[in-house]
């Protein structure tokens, strides 16, 4: 605009340089805007869990057919993350309203694996049947899964048990952890025992946040590369890792496979539910869960079930309540928590791939 004297005739004509500044302007309000636009929309998905809603919109519109291990097939994508906001004043715990979830199932699992079992047995005897179908039929057991990693990471395991009569390989740790005879385990807590040569990942990484918050390296992992091949599945939920900030405790998860459909809801509780404990235990404030996936995925029988969920609206999160006098990881009872405010919609069957 020309604020000087004379008509508009006489006002200077702008130069090239003029133009290409205020082109440059221009674009910038517009990314401004689309920016804020971008980030109140981002405010509206994390209110009520929309994150999953959008993975299943994307890998709906933008996953490729691949064939999978089970024979059933799927629709794919690589790389994605979720991001769930945990903090007391924030939007709730992460609990899917669209369908109903079997919140026993999900905290009975993360009991067991922090136990450190390696068996069904204890989920069965609480009702909890998700591990079945890859159990061993007679025995019960999984191999050296999730909890065994978790709380006994040694270098190598005793194979799955079964009535092969083959299966002879045995270290000295885990002859004791099948008879509870053999010397070098210590009963650690009314529930739960200890190899003085295994690795207890769960005490060490919750020592390490007491002591030296600020770590990069408070990590857990499930992958432990000798045992894959005695594992009755080996871990899609592969390593975690906690970041502390502010007196505030986050956690990000690495998942190598995800169903996105059935197990990824499961995921997303059981993950967000560990990290209020920890933080409990830790004298932390919980801040966030990050979720990151390498293979992202439906399968071929779950589309339709993903698209009957797609057509339900978001209700309210729920909050969970944790007992507050528990001080200790290994304290946590089934009891202990309590959700609060649950509406979810009606459940949603489907065949799981085994």
């Amino acid at each position: 605009m020309f604020f000087g004297k004379g008509t508009a005739s006489q006002t200077k004509q702008p130069t090239r340089r003029h133009l290409q500044v205020k082109d440059v302007m221009r674009r910038n309000r517009v990314v401004l805007k689309r920016f804020f636009v971008f980030a109140n929309v981002i405010a509206a998905i994390i209110s009520r869990v929309r994150q999953y809603h959008d993975l299943l919109r994307l890998v709906l519109e933008k996953g490729q057919s691949r064939a999978d291990r089970t024979g059933t097939g799927t629709r794919s994508i690589f790389g994605a993350q979720a991001r769930f906001d945990l903090r007391p004043a924030g939007p709730g715990f992460p609990l899917l309203t669209t369908k109903k979830l079997h919140l026993r199932s999900i905290i009975y699992e993360l009991l067991w694996f922090l136990r450190g079992e390696r068996n069904v047995r204890y989920l069965q005897e609480n009702q909890v049947t998700i591990w079945d179908e890859w159990a061993d039929k007679t025995t019960g057991d999984l191999g050296p899964v999730y909890g065994k990693q978790w709380r006994n990471w040694v270098k190598s395991s005793k194979p799955r048990q079964s009535d092969d009569s083959s299966a002879t390989q045995q270290t000295l740790f885990d002859i004791g952890e099948l008879t509870g005879a053999a010397t070098g385990i210590t009963p650690m807590g009314p529930r739960l025992r200890r190899s003085t040569h295994g690795i207890d990942q769960i005490a060490k990484v919750i020592q390490e946040i007491k002591t030296n918050p600020d770590s990069r390296r408070l990590i857990v992992s499930a992958w432990n590369v000798a045992d894959i091949d005695s594992m009755a599945l080996p871990p899609c939920h592969v390593l975690f890792q906690f970041f502390v900030q502010d007196g505030e405790l986050s956690c990000q998860l690495y998942q190598r496979s995800a169903d996105l459909f059935l197990g990824v809801p499961f995921n997303i509780a059981s993950y967000s539910l560990l990290t209020l404990m920890v933080a409990q235990v830790c004298d932390l404030r919980p801040a966030e869960f990050v979720h990151t996936f390498g293979d992202l995925h439906l399968y071929q029988n779950h589309l339709d079930k993903a698209r009957e969920q797609l057509s339900r609206d978001c209700r309210p999160l729920p909050r969970m309540k944790l007992n507050p006098a528990v001080k200790s990881i290994d304290d946590f009872k089934f009891e202990d928590f309590e959700l609060i405010g649950y509406d979810p919609h009606p459940a949603i069957k489907a065949p799981i791939a085994v």
